[in-house]
C-alpha cells in the first residue's frame, strides 16, 4: 500500500480505536468531557489528513 492509503486509516484509528482509551468523563477538556473532545478533535484532524492525502495524490497535481 501506497503511504496516502495508509493516511486514510488513521481517523478511522482514532475516532473508533482510541474511543475505547478515551472513554472517560473526567479530566474536562475546554468545558469538554475528554471523550467528546477527543471526537471533535478527531473530526478536526480528519480534516488535515484528507487535505494532507489530497496533496500526495499525484493525480491532483495540475501544473506537471
Amino acid at each position: 500500500m501506497r503511504p496516502r492509503h495508509l493516511l486514510g486509516v488513521l481517523p478511522v484509528l482514532g475516532m473508533l480505536g482510541g474511543a475505547w482509551f478515551a472513554d472517560r468523563t473526567e479530566p474536562y477538556v475546554l468545558g469538554l468531557p475528554f471523550i467528546l473532545f477527543w471526537m471533535l478533535a478527531w473530526v478536526v484532524l480528519t480534516s488535515v489528513v484528507l487535505a494532507v492525502i489530497y496533496k500526495l495524490d499525484p493525480a491532483n497535481r495540475s501544473g506537471e
